[in-house]
């Protein structure tokens, strides 16, 4: 299990490329990986056949735990090791050193924390009795259930209805699960309150009308996104705090603007993040994003590629929704989302006149951001959005 990141422990092998006894060329992908930051695809350190798969897919190991063994081509190589021999536990390699009592991953800690579990009620099933963010997540989901039990009690006294059998049951994906933790997790430590803006684009459709040949031209595709992130960057410098963080009972002001952008994918969401969004030009913004859109569907993101965002842009619009009302990204402050652009009939002077025009709507964290503050941030983006004009 390669280490995927500073605060990475552990990785869950998501699905594997290659069956024993297929041959393997280096560099080719042989699995995916996936951690609670990110997921990636890793490449055969080697050429050879695959003799054994030693973690099934769906199986969270520590950092150093040996997944696989690959029989190289190279004349001469050690030989591979007995069957008998591969059936021992999963061995380590320079696995990390494992916490004093109660032995906890960082990531099963934050977590723990987050739900306020007691760690000494958990029963850590990893290495050494190492709590995983798994036992965590198990934990939590048996309260839960048993919390749901008198629910149920109630409801043995009412009618019964007909049962449901045509139904195709699957488990969670690891990306799923990761995206249910951290959605829960933020509703529970923010005070969302979303504010909605209508905002005329009309500039910025002329503007990339009239300059859509010119960034072609230099190896970029000038996006209503990119066009918005510019301004995001441009206005949020004017209004730090929209930009913060709350760490305990302190502010933290970001000199940085690292700006996250929103990307779907078959089967999920992922926000990967352009570093000093605020220092690139509107060229320079428009092939970050398409650069960070293509690596994230295409599964070559870093771990690096999904942290340190200070404030999130995304864009539901782009499927048709009026608006939408986003969760905030922990532990940013606020977020901004973009709904549907399309001609409608305003109100222009005394008349009725059609308009390029959509929905913006700001998430912000109460905790941090009063409603005022948050509309002077957006009563700022909509001036500057609505006289759109900049000089590449």
């Amino acid at each position: 299990m390669p280490q995927m990141g500073e605060s990475i422990t552990e990785g869950t092998v998501a699905r594997w490329h290659r069956n024993v006894g297929d041959a393997v060329e280096r560099d080719e992908p042989l699995l995916e990986i996936s951690t609670d930051k990110v997921e990636a695809e890793i490449p055969s350190p080697t050429s050879g056949r695959l003799i054994e798969v030693m973690v099934a897919t769906g199986t969270t190991v520590p950092i150093g735990a040996i997944l696989a063994l690959i029989e190289r081509e190279t004349a001469g190589a050690a030989a591979a090791p007995v069957a008998n021999e591969s059936k021992r536990p999963i061995p380590l390699v320079d696995a990390p050193p494992v916490d004093a009592a109660p032995k906890s991953s960082p990531i099963a800690r934050r977590i723990a924390r987050e739900c306020g579990v007691n760690l000494s009620d958990v029963q850590g099933t990893g290495v050494r009795g190492r709590i995983t963010k798994s036992d965590i997540l198990a934990y939590v989901d048996i309260a839960h259930q048993k919390s749901a039990s008198e629910s149920v009690e109630t409801a043995r006294d009412a009618p019964e209805s007909a049962a449901i059998t045509d139904v195709d049951i699957r488990p969670l994906s690891t990306m799923r699960k990761a995206i249910a933790e951290h959605m829960i997790v933020s509703r529970r430590t923010s005070a969302h309150v979303h504010s909605i803006f209508h905002v005329n684009f009309s500039a910025i459709e002329n503007f990339r009308r009239r300059m859509k040949r010119e960034f072609e031209q230099a190896g970029a595709r000038l996006t209503l996104t990119a066009c918005v992130a510019k301004i995001v960057v441009d206005v949020l410098r004017r209004h730090p705090i929209m930009n913060a963080s709350i760490q305990g009972e302190n502010i933290v002001y970001k000199r940085d603007i690292n700006l996250g952008i929103a990307v779907a994918l078959s089967d999920g969401l992922i926000v990967p993040v352009i570093d000093r969004a605020d220092e690139r030009s509107l060229i320079g913004l428009s092939r970050a994003i398409a650069d960070l859109a293509e690596r994230a569907r295409s599964r070559r993101l870093l771990p690096k590629d999904v942290q340190g965002g200070t404030f999130t842009l995304t864009n539901p619009g782009q499927f048709g929704a009026q608006f939408g009302l986003p969760i905030i990204q922990q532990p940013q402050a606020a977020i901004l989302g973009i709904g549907t652009v399309e001609p409608r009939p305003v109100v222009v002077g005394d008349a009725i006149g059609i308009r390029t025009m959509a929905y913006l709507t700001v998430g912000f964290d109460h905790r941090l951001i009063d409603g005022a503050v948050a509309d002077q941030f957006m009563w700022d983006l909509k001036n500057r959005l609505e006289a759109f004009e900049i000089a590449e």
